[in-house]
């Protein structure tokens, strides 16, 4: 099972961004799509969660400006971010909990990260 994240970019601020990760391989059902971010010398952070029953989480910083959905039919998790802020600048990483694969085992799978710069 891979991961692959897209959309990161160079931003002005109160502009707006799209994240993507799709997910591959063989892939039976998928829990839980997060994506996180990591800021230069800060912890990496839960931005916002969609489960498999489409409820949804936010971290306080980005409620009301950015929005995760998903797309079951391709694996795949977007994040609409609007309004950006300088202090939005981080790495943002994708993350999958309890991947059920087509041999019936089951694990979480992080992508790798896409740099998101948000400039004042």
């Amino acid at each position: 099972v891979q991961l692959q994240a897209s959309g990161g970019g160079l931003v002005q601020a109160r502009g707006s961004l799209r994240l993507s990760c799709a997910a591959s391989g063989s892939i039976f059902s998928i829990n839980a799509m997060n994506w996180y971010r990591q800021a230069p010398g800060k912890q990496r952070e839960l931005v916002a969660a969609v489960d498999s029953g489409d409820s949804t989480n936010y971290a306080d910083s980005v409620k009301g400006r950015f929005t995760i959905s998903r797309d079951y039919a391709k694996n795949t998790v977007y994040l609409q971010m609007n309004s950006l802020k300088p202090e939005d600048t981080a790495v943002y990483y994708c993350k999958a909990d309890h991947v059920v694969t087509g041999w019936g085992q089951a694990d979480d799978y992080w992508g790798q990260g896409t740099q998101v710069t948000v400039s004042s």
